[in-house]
């Protein structure tokens, strides 16, 4: 079965391909910062994370799925979106060194939690598209003992200015992470275990979507 992952995100295609899936990829085309402000303006509050990276995981995954869909697509198509919370504070991608050295100084030995929003559809020449939604979420706990000079070095490689929370679990920032409680491919970028059940939801079993040379 096609699978098309709507995201460009690095880390959301190897866990599909580290899953025995090798996806199809399309660049949403979703004003991400327009939507959530659109939202908020017209329900006159700020979204909570978990509905904040749903409403954007659901926003993706459907503009994609509409594209396709014209197209006679036969498959899944799946949209996530990802953000870190500490203290209340939701903390996206910090884009800049100094931004990224303040908040490795404000997590380090604390605990955070990693939200992240998952839509599924299930696309059919001929039927209407569907749709399954869900939000993870995993706590992370920061090591206390990292040094100032380790968070100059992390920061300096480049690798936390670009992804949600300012760090990663499964490259050079795994090692100052002591914990995480929850599926821990949640922080990698999305829950392999949601989007099993998700699939399952639309009628869809998981192993329907190895398509890896490598994969039995």
């Amino acid at each position: 079965m096609r699978v098309c992952l709507a995201s460009t995100s690095p880390a959301r295609l190897m866990l599909l391909q580290q899953a025995g899936i090798e996806p199809e990829t399309a660049s949403p085309d979703v004003d991400e910062e327009a939507v959530i402000a659109a939202v908020e303006a017209s329900e006159g509050r700020v979204l909570a994370p978990a509905e904040h990276v749903l409403l954007l995981a659901r926003r993706k995954a459907a503009e994609v799925a509409a594209r396709l869909d014209s197209l006679g697509f036969d498959g899944v198509v799946i949209g996530g979106d990802s953000m870190f919370e500490l203290d209340g504070e939701v903390l996206g991608k910090p884009y800049t060194h100094e931004a990224a050295t303040t908040r490795w100084h404000a997590m380090r030995g604390r605990t955070g939690v990693l939200h992240s929003g998952h839509s599924v559809y299930r696309l059919q020449p001929g039927a209407s598209p569907r749709e399954a939604h869900a939000v993870a979420e995993a706590s992370v706990s920061f090591a206390s003992d990292v040094t100032d000079a380790e968070i100059d070095a992390y920061v300096a490689s480049g690798e936390p200015l670009h992804v949600a929370g300012a760090f990663t679990i499964d490259s050079l920032g795994g090692p100052f992470i002591q914990r995480v409680e929850g599926d821990p491919s949640t922080v990698v970028g999305m829950s392999l275990s949601t989007l099993r059940r998700l699939v399952r939801e639309l009628d869809v079993e998981w192993t329907d979507l190895w398509n890896r040379p490598d994969t039995p």
